[in-house]
């Protein structure tokens, strides 16, 4: 027993924490199987890299800050059928944001774009990149409070470390001048940095009228558009064709 625990804390100083605290289990199979001292070593380091990967995955599902957790095999490709299977498949593999491919997600309230973004996001995680998701008023806040508190800043500080970017709701909202202008240096940052993904229900070319200057919007529109895939998600709103009614199973309207 004292060899046992002489064992865990020599490999908790070689930071192999997570197999120090089941080592007594790890040998105890070992001995019930009658490992090879080889089997018995590729076990132990074995099983450290596997909680070492699950404990950095959690730690970049926290850092992303999902408002939920959905992943792509949860997203009903049957309530949206203007994207096939392959278009999704394609999507997963993640080649684009290795070539640092943009995606805009366009459609109506409920259509599915968040759970697609999300989704794509958690997928982006598994993989071992660094994701990030923030709504377009979250994010307009923290672009104007940067210089002002230290939350602020270091939310922006993940935004421009991240290799995946996801912005929720965008043109939701007008901006004013100072608002449109700090838009545009976070985007120019990112740049041939970051992919990005953005869902919003209206078009590139109806961007203008919220940003409310057209050089700052063609500005942004270059950098953007350089590289992306634009989706179209026309279906009507998932969420009300699925809601629940305190009318049972009559219709409102009647």
């Amino acid at each position: 027993m004292k060899q046992i625990q002489q064992l865990q804390e020599m490999m908790k100083a070689l930071r192999f924490v997570e197999t120090a605290k089941h080592l007594p289990e790890i040998i105890r199979e070992a001995e019930q199987n009658d490992l090879s001292y080889t089997q018995f070593l590729l076990d132990v380091t074995t099983y450290e890299q596997c909680r070492r990967e699950e404990k950095q995955i959690n730690n970049r599902l926290k850092w992303a800050t999902f408002p939920f957790n959905k992943t792509l095999e949860e997203f009903n490709l049957k309530e949206q059928r203007s994207l096939s299977s392959k278009q999704l498949n394609s999507l997963k593999d993640l080649t684009w944001v290795e070539q640092l491919y943009n995606l805009i997600l366009l459609g109506r309230p409920g259509a599915g774009k968040t759970h697609l973004a999300v989704g794509l996001g958690m997928e982006a995680i598994n993989q071992g990149y660094k994701v990030i998701f923030t709504t377009m008023g979250d994010l307009i806040h923290n672009l104007r409070t940067e210089d002002i508190t230290r939350k602020s800043k270091a939310r922006m500080k993940r935004i421009k470390e991240a290799d995946l970017v996801i912005i929720d709701d965008l043109m939701f909202m007008a901006m004013d001048q100072q608002e449109a202008n700090l838009f545009f240096h976070l985007i120019n940052d990112l740049y041939n940095q970051s992919s990005i993904i953005l869902t919003s229900n209206k078009a590139p070319k109806e961007w203008g009228e919220l940003l409310g200057d057209q050089a700052i919007t063609t500005a942004i529109l270059d950098r953007i558009l350089h590289r992306v895939e634009i989706i179209h998600l026309d279906e009507d709103s998932y969420r009300m064709k699925h809601r629940t009614t305190i009318f049972g199973q009559q219709s409102v309207s009647k």
